[in-house]
């Protein structure tokens, strides 16, 4: 989102600035790494003629939703985010917003997403109850398992789903293929995202897929986002999908061995703007999506 847009936002009141960072409105890369796909998937679902109902929906739902993943996110995160270097002054770390409005705002924010849902169908408001409880269940999973990066793919792709629900008003196997793909490159880029806090993660005992992997980080990362390709190329064999859409996959391609060349000294920053990247990827197949369809 244009910082241009929050401006008039930050001024209507004075602590407007501090759930404007609560809720990420001003850094929208978990926006854009969110919509892309679930756009891509309303394409296919919509056979390349989404109704102009349900891309608005979609829209503002990943907007509201992503948003509240972040307010509840930092609620998890209120005891650690104050001992970790690139989080320390976020809202709730720096005291700017207590738990309680973190809650409320994750709240308020996920029943007006459930209000949008309401305007679909019933198959999708059931589907619906799952992104919920994976957006909730999310932020507390770094305590448990070395896989809080798996349940976040599995958050950020359910809206998959729910785009051939919403449109088609079922769900064909071949949705599967669409939503392990970005699966595994949630997992992917959220690694990299990882590692910029690894050695902050390991003094303060949070866990990641970061932790986990180690050395072979790096090339874990790239089979994975081979793998999410290869699931796409199966897609576009069940979706009839032809030269746009593998253009597409293409340039992703060129996109994730740019990353992992990029980020050979592992070096943190360069680890987090490979994480940053990964949007075009995801944009590159939207793109070839629509002009797939378009210049049929």
């Amino acid at each position: 989102m244009s910082l241009s847009l929050l401006k008039p936002l930050a001024r209507l009141h004075p602590r407007a600035q501090d759930f404007i960072d609560l809720t990420r409105l001003n850094r929208p890369i978990g926006i854009y790494l969110l919509l892309w796909p679930t756009l891509t998937a309303l394409w296919i679902a919509a056979g390349g003629v989404p109704s102009l109902a349900n891309l608005l929906i979609f829209t503002f739902g990943v907007i509201l939703t992503r948003s509240a993943g972040c307010a509840i996110n930092d609620f998890a995160d209120r005891r650690v985010d104050g001992h970790v270097e690139r989080t320390r002054e976020r809202p709730l770390a720096s005291g700017r917003v207590t738990p309680r409005e973190a809650l409320l705002v994750f709240a308020a924010l996920m029943a007006v997403a459930f209000v949008l849902v309401l305007l679909t169908n019933a198959a999708t408001v059931w589907l619906s109850c799952g992104a919920l409880a994976l957006a909730a269940l999310y932020p507390f999973m770094k305590r448990y398992t070395y896989y809080p990066q798996v349940v976040l793919g599995a958050a950020y792709s359910w809206g998959i789903l729910m785009t051939f629900t919403a449109e088609a008003g079922s769900l064909p196997a071949a949705a599967g293929l669409l939503y392990l793909a970005n699966l595994l490159w949630t997992v992917a880029y959220d690694t990299y995202y990882a590692i910029t806090d690894r050695d902050d993660d390991l003094r303060i005992g949070v866990k990641s897929t970061a932790i986990l992997f180690g050395d072979a980080d790096r090339p874990i990362i790239v089979i994975l986002q081979g793998l999410s390709l290869l699931c796409l190329l199966m897609a576009a064999t069940r979706f009839e999908l032809g030269l746009y859409f593998h253009l597409g996959l293409a340039v992703a391609a060129g996109c994730f061995a740019w990353e992992y060349w990029s980020t050979r000294s592992r070096e943190r920053m360069a680890c987090f703007h490979a994480f940053l990247h990964n949007h075009w990827a995801g944009l590159a197949i939207l793109a070839g999506t629509i002009a797939d369809y378009a210049l049929r």
